[in-house]
């Protein structure tokens, strides 16, 4: 019994950080999807959005152990692309926005960093105060991608305290064709 407890209390360290988290999960997910392409859909927007009048792309571009790219094409606009990074047990998302030239926009690497491991199939960025200098109207936006696997992507955002709501979904099922690449990431 001694000897077992022994064997217990040593070994318990090192399995339990052998679990995965749920950001882990999410990763692995995201990652599962690395140089696929696929056509995505409006689900909620302004009606006046120009989403909703273009093809949207979404090019899971590259992913390793730290970082995974994502450019977003709306129509013929190659100017977005999301970008995941790996913090310790939380996950930033920030939102990479170039002129056709490759240059970078004047409003460009806003977003936030998960405040929690999150779900395995969701993960929430509440604005950072990056963001918040940057696009005083965004300081209570809040970003939360869904990656269901084997059935879809989706990236929302709601700004707290307006109607403000976006949402795009892009499907597993409809996978197409590698885009070019996003400005700015030839």
């Amino acid at each position: 019994m001694k000897y077992t407890f022994l064997l217990y209390a040593f070994l318990f360290p090192i399995l339990s950080s052998a679990q995965k988290t749920n950001a882990d999960v999410f990763w692995a997910n995201l990652s599962a999807q690395c140089g696929k392409a696929f056509i995505g859909e409006v689900l909620e927007a302004p009606t006046n959005d120009a989403f909703r009048n273009h093809e949207l792309v979404m090019h899971v571009l590259s992913c390793d152990d730290e970082v995974i790219n994502i450019p977003f094409f709306v129509g013929d606009d190659r100017s977005r692309t999301w970008i995941f990074t790996r913090k310790g047990d939380r996950i930033q998302l920030k939102h990479d926005h170039r002129h056709e030239d490759g240059s970078m926009d004047e409003v460009t690497m806003y977003g936030g960093t998960s405040t929690s491991t999150g779900l395995a199939t969701l993960q929430t960025f509440p604005a950072d105060q990056q963001t918040a200098d940057l696009i005083p109207a965004a300081a209570s936006n809040i970003w939360w991608i869904e990656v269901v696997p084997d059935e879809y992507f989706t990236y929302n955002l709601r700004r707290i305290g307006t109607n403000r709501f976006f949402s795009i979904r892009f499907n597993f099922e409809n996978e197409t064709e590698t885009p070019p690449p996003a400005w700015g990431w030839e």
